[in-house]
């Protein structure tokens, strides 16, 4: 591991880091960045050189030093353009509009129903009508799903929670909205906008698990979003987790006995009121007021949800070997509940080398998920892996043209 805030991916990545450090710590001088990221001062010239004339950061005044020359502040250009961000739900489109720096300067909640025959039009109607909103210079739009994309180039979509299946929603919204899209798993998404403005500046390999409706995982490796052959890896809520003889419940997948079947929201709900712990139409949310006031049984139920988060997250430690685990979600406001099955549980499931892997919980605000969507437009421009395609081209020229 590299010094300072740790190791940044080689090659066109490094600025990305470097982005993700001004927009989060604000104006900062040379010196400064490479101590914080680990990289040789001759790295940082470089890549800042480049930064500037491409109009996405600039000089700033000078600050004092300790000997020789004063240091030149470098910042973010902020008006360098902003990008459209929408998370789809089985309800609602969530968008969000987001700077160069990961702020969010708006953000909206749409009611939208993907069973819906014309579905992926209409989603298309509903982002042109946004986009023709703004007063910004847009880059891009992201989109992100709770299901497996083919590529965030092409955008088609498989999620059965949605009712989709090939579902051209890439070709689509660029016709109707005519500008760069591109479109991920929603939990990738959220791996995305940690390795711009999160933990992920400060480690190449890394999980972001989302706990809530459904089990997730945003898997990061060498500063990558691993996909997957056909877009669809980190699916960890539906590992199986039945054991013969015992109840399977069904899952949104079309499987019985899945993780997510257990300790997704539904299935949470779903076992209280199997238990009378909650009424017949009690939710997830009553279950956590109960557990919130003392009620030993709603606290018991959410402690084995986490064991059995534990022991499958084990597994996949154990197969990734990840630095760090980044846990977030809607789950998390009742994360104290779940911690106290997933701890002992996760580390006696891991092998002694791997006990010590830290587990970072976030805090959540329903606006990080259309957040993460945006951030496919704002890595674009340090995307050296060409995940985003001709669209991540696209978006670079515009950045580039301003």
């Amino acid at each position: 591991m590299a010094s300072g805030q740790g190791p940044i991916p080689r090659g066109d990545l490094v600025p990305s880091g470097i982005v993700g450090l001004l927009g989060t710590q604000g104006p900062t001088s040379r010196t400064e960045i490479a101590k914080g990221l680990g990289l040789s001062p001759a790295t940082v010239t470089q890549v800042t050189k480049d930064l500037i004339a491409r109009g996405l950061i600039e000089e700033l005044e000078s600050v004092p030093s300790k000997g020789g020359r004063p240091a030149r502040l470098l910042g973010l250009v902020t008006d360098a353009g902003v990008a459209l961000g929408a998370k789809v739900t089985a309800d609602h489109v969530a968008v969000v509009t987001v700077e160069l720096d990961g702020t969010v300067r708006s953000s909206t909640e749409l009611e939208y129903d993907p069973t819906a025959a014309d579905a992926i039009e209409r989603l298309g109607q509903i982002l042109a009508k946004q986009v023709a909103e703004l007063d910004d210079r847009l880059l891009g739009v992201g989109v992100g799903v709770p299901g497996a994309v083919d590529s965030q180039a092409s955008g088609i979509v498989d999620a059965p929670t949605l009712g989709w299946q090939s579902a051209p929603v890439g070709p689509v919204l660029r016709s109707a909205i005519g500008t760069p899209v591109l479109v991920d798993n929603d939990v990738n998404t959220l791996a995305a906008a940690e390795r711009l403005y999160g933990i992920g500046r400060a480690h190449s390999s890394y999980l972001v698990v989302t706990i809530g409706r459904g089990i997730g995982c945003g898997i990061v490796v060498d500063g990558g979003i691993y996909r997957g052959a056909n877009g669809g890896a980190g699916e960890i809520g539906h590992i199986p987790v039945w054991s013969p003889g015992t109840e399977q419940p069904p899952c949104t997948c079309g499987s019985t006995g899945c993780l997510e079947a257990y300790i997704g929201a539904a299935g949470i709900a779903r076992t209280a009121r199997a238990r009378k712990v909650i009424g017949p139409r009690g939710s997830l949310a009553t279950l956590l007021r109960a557990a919130s006031t003392g009620d030993t049984a709603a606290q018991q139920i959410f402690e084995e949800a986490g064991g059995m988060l534990g022991r499958a997250l084990a597994g996949v430690i154990h197969t990734v070997d990840p630095e760090v685990v980044v846990l977030m979600g809607e789950g998390v406001d009742g994360w104290e509940f779940w911690q106290t099955g997933f701890e002992p549980s996760f580390r006696r499931s891991l092998l002694p080398a791997r006990r010590a892997v830290p587990i970072a919980v976030e805090p959540w605000t329903e606006d990080q998920w259309a957040r993460g969507a945006a951030s496919l437009v704002l890595s674009s421009p340090f995307d050296s892996a060409g995940n985003g395609g001709e669209q991540s081209r696209l978006v670079r020229a515009r950045l580039e043209t301003r």
